[in-house]
């Protein structure tokens, strides 16, 4: 393996010791953006880059060498590594896959049940869908148009202004459709356990992008602050009942990290971070291009492998 090979590598380490410091040094659209596509970058470059080095080592095998036509000296070069070595990077790609593929079906199903859910609450022309119920509760629903639920107990829990800045959270939810950086982010952290740090602070980074959109419908941040404290005590009830009914695919204001998110909004609004923000857009580059890298360098190699073996013959 090369050295460019394992440039992937790095930012699985990097992301994993810190995902959830870029989380909350950068502003929370931004830190949605691009650690989401940090997340699935790096998954990809090293499922592939492991892909690369099972086959490499296992392709010497003589009767891999006999079906591929390449000669099994070329592919071997100056790897000291026996080809049985490549059956654990197999077996690690072969785990890693199985694990992504179990998440996409879930994944499936639960937008599946949130579309079926959408249907049946009905049209709404806006979005919003008033439930009578005596829980208090209110979320975003994915879908083709999705839904935003919220229940009458929720509604009466809160003043006007505060009811307004919890709509507009939902409303940022559906209309920034954050449930697709959240779901890909764990789709990755499927693929690549080192993830889940930069995964977990994706789904942080959305309702911080949602309270900000939220707090800026009010002249006083402070107002943002109140509206989260007060829906997340109404709800604490519900769940401490046990009898939290929210769908698995679904966002809401006061589901994640209360704590953090309204020690922020008592804060001024977020600043750029140019600096930071390029060079984690670099590193995703960079991992890229060192799967690409990768790519050509192993396709040349069996390439010359298969010339050998044409000559020999």
């Amino acid at each position: 393996m090369t050295a460019v090979a394992l440039v992937p590598f790095v930012p699985s380490l990097l992301l994993a010791a810190g995902g959830g410091w870029l989380g909350r040094r950068l502003p929370p659209a931004t830190a949605t953006r691009l650690l989401t596509a940090a997340c699935l970058v790096t998954a990809l470059a090293t499922g592939f880059i492991l892909s690369v080095v099972a086959f490499t080592l296992l392709a010497p095998m003589p009767v891999l060498a006999a079906v591929g036509h390449w000669s099994a000296t070329v592919v071997r070069g100056r790897d000291p590594l026996p080809a049985p070595a490549g059956l654990l990077p197999a077996a690690v790609v072969a785990g890693l896959l199985a694990s992504a593929t179990r998440r996409a079906v879930g994944v499936g199903r639960d937008l599946a049940a949130a579309e079926l859910t959408c249907r049946r609450l009905g049209p709404a022309p806006t979005g919003l869908v008033i439930v009578d119920d005596d829980q208090a509760d209110a979320y975003t629903l994915p879908g083709l148009t999705g839904r935003i639920v919220v229940s009458t107990a929720m509604l009466r829990a809160l003043p006007v202004d505060e009811r307004r800045v919890l709509l507009a959270h939902e409303h940022s939810h559906l209309h920034h459709r954050h449930h697709a950086y959240t779901q890909l982010a764990d789709l990755a952290a499927a693929a690549n356990p080192l993830l889940r740090t930069s995964a977990a602070a994706v789904r942080l980074a959305v309702e911080r992008w949602a309270d900000e959109d939220a707090a800026a419908t009010s002249d006083n941040r402070a107002v943002a602050v109140r509206a989260l404290a007060r829906a997340g005590l109404a709800r604490a009830g519900l769940a401490r009942a046990g009898t939290v009914t929210m769908p698995t695919a679904a966002l809401g204001a006061v589901h994640t990290d209360l704590a953090h998110r309204a020690r922020a909004l008592r804060e001024p609004p977020p600043k750029p971070r140019p600096a930071l923000a390029l060079t984690l857009a670099a590193l995703i580059l960079a991992t890229a291009a060192a799967a690409v890298d990768t790519s050509h360098a192993t396709e040349h190699r069996f390439e010359r492998a298969q010339a050998t073996f044409a000559h020999q013959t």
